[in-house]
């Protein structure tokens, strides 16, 4: 512990990496009702904490085993940093990276000069690849974590907050992947400030050192969660381990939810998008005030990294509104018959907003649609469901169920052998509550709906699609209600995709 507490403090990081700042969030200080300090390791020049303990690593190498060239397997952050280093220092890398590692990642590390090698679809399979290229080629291995002088590279982080708060904090939360990071801050806070609580965070699918230290053993997992790629290790390092056991208090797991839910809170707070291992910290944050209902006090989160792919953005937007317990999915039960859908936005939505509907005519006794609702927190969503209950619409709530998140909301649809003179329009209806109840209520009484579709995107006007079917000779009314109606529409009856897909 004190050889590394040393090391720490006369690590060679500043001759390549910044002291990053201290920031305190108001936005997440007033929300969670504690005082919320982020530390912006997404500031570094490479966007990512990585860059201190493989600069300590590489500047201290003998200029024999320079000349070798040098090497590491990452998943992303590591190998920018080795890159970053290795250029700085006039030195030949090549860089090991998973097929999966995002492709802003792997431009980076090429912009560096940097040869780069993509194989295997994680860390622990792009790792067992370069230890085979070192024992071909003699070049040097630069550790992403298990190593003492990158760990105490990453400890630096620690030095700086103890400085830039005076050692005033409640809780510091930390990224966890191999654990570097986490045991060279963990060894750094408990030495000098042991009253400060030392939280690992976690992937559910990628926690490693969460199930180490329950077993008391080192554990490789069979598979991990790619979404958090910087943190997807199947098995910890064992002196990274053998810290973490001795001076973390915990280590929290958090979903995929939450995580996104987190990347919208570090953005509100400094309008900075951090990739997904970046959000961890706070994620676990948000998640341990909540579960142990503290108030007062002064908490930490590491922003480890900001290295996102611009096209995940879609994805996380998606899954932020249920991470934050503002939206509840629901599968319910209706009769197929002109009305019901009306009765269902009047007696049991209320003035409640509609995040997403889906629906397809499947036959004429039933109607099955697939519900989004806005909600604030799990006793509203229960709420909603017993409403559902009490009105006679059977109901499975699917908010938790991963098949529907990622795959059923985007496939109910397709073509159906019941709709008779179908009319396929999109409408732009204004994103305010009572804009659906309107157009049902305006709707012929005798006309079926026989296809709707709608997600809630953020803007002043939601997109919907719909399908009527409209009885012979009716085409008249049918021009007087979408003339009364007052929404934007256009209609798609002739268009390919509808005749082909729908």
């Amino acid at each position: 512990m004190q050889k590394l507490l040393k090391q720490i403090l006369t690590s060679k990081v500043y001759e390549a990496a910044v002291e990053t700042p201290l920031e305190e969030s108001a936005v997440l200080s007033q929300a969670l009702h504690n005082r919320v300090l982020l530390k912006r390791e997404d500031l570094q020049p490479v966007f990512s904490f990585k860059i201190r303990g493989a600069y300590n690593r590489i500047a201290n190498l003998s200029e024999a085993e320079m000349a070798k060239g040098i090497i590491t397997a990452s998943a992303g952050n590591h190998a920018q940093g080795v890159a970053f280093s290795g250029q700085k220092l006039g030195i030949k890398t090549t860089i090991v990276m998973p097929v999966t590692t995002p492709a802003i990642k792997v431009s980076a590390v090429k912009a560096f000069g940097s040869k780069v090698v993509l194989i295997g679809d994680s860390y622990s399979e792009a790792a067992e690849h370069c230890a085979y290229l070192v024992s071909q080629s003699g070049m040097v291995f630069i550790p992403p974590f298990d190593d003492e002088l990158v760990i105490a590279g990453q400890g630096t982080i620690a030095d700086e907050l103890l400085r830039q708060s005076a050692g005033r904090m409640d809780a510091v939360f930390i990224p966890v992947g191999g654990g570097g990071l986490l045991a060279g801050m963990a060894v750094f806070l408990k030495s000098l400030c042991p009253e400060v609580k030392v939280i690992g965070v976690e992937p559910v699918d990628s926690d490693a050192m969460a199930q180490s230290i329950a077993a008391g053993r080192r554990v490789k997992l069979d598979t991990v969660g790619i979404f958090a790629d910087g943190v997807a290790v199947r098995e910890v390092g064992k002196l990274t381990f053998d810290l973490c056991r001795q001076h973390v208090d915990e280590i929290i797991r958090v979903d995929i939810d939450e995580i996104c839910s987190a990347i919208k809170s570090v953005y509100q707070a400094t309008r900075s998008i951090v990739e997904p291992a970046g959000a961890l910290a706070l994620a676990g944050l948000k998640k341990y005030v909540r579960d142990e209902g503290v108030t007062g006090q002064t908490l930490v989160a590491i922003n480890s990294g900001a290295n996102m792919n611009f096209d995940r953005l879609r994805y996380v937007a998606e899954r932020t509104l249920i991470g934050e317990k503002q939206e509840a999915l629901f599968a319910v039960t209706i009769p197929e018959e002109p009305g019901s859908l009306f009765r269902f936005c009047r007696e049991v939505v209320g003035e409640r907003n509609i995040t997403e509907f889906n629906y397809r005519l499947s036959d004429r006794e039933s109607a099955y649609i697939f519900v989004g609702i806005a909600v604030d927190g799990d006793e509203q969503r229960q709420a909603f469901r017993d409403l559902l209950t009490t009105h006679g619409f059977e109901n499975i709530d699917l908010t938790d169920n991963e098949l529907a998140k990622t795959h059923l909301r985007y496939m109910v649809g397709g073509r159906s052998p019941h709709a008779q003179g179908e009319r396929l329009f999109r409408f732009w209806f204004p994103e305010r509550p009572g804009a659906m109840a309107r157009f049902l209520s305006t709707m012929g009484a005798d006309w079926n709906i026989s296809l709707f579709h709608y997600r809630i995107q953020g803007g002043d006007f939601g997109r919907v699609l719909v399908g009527l079917e409209i009885p012979s000779g009716q085409e008249a009314q049918l021009q007087s209600f979408l003339d009364s109606l007052g929404y934007r529409y256009v209609e798609e009856s002739d268009n390919e995709a509808y005749q082909l897909f729908l």
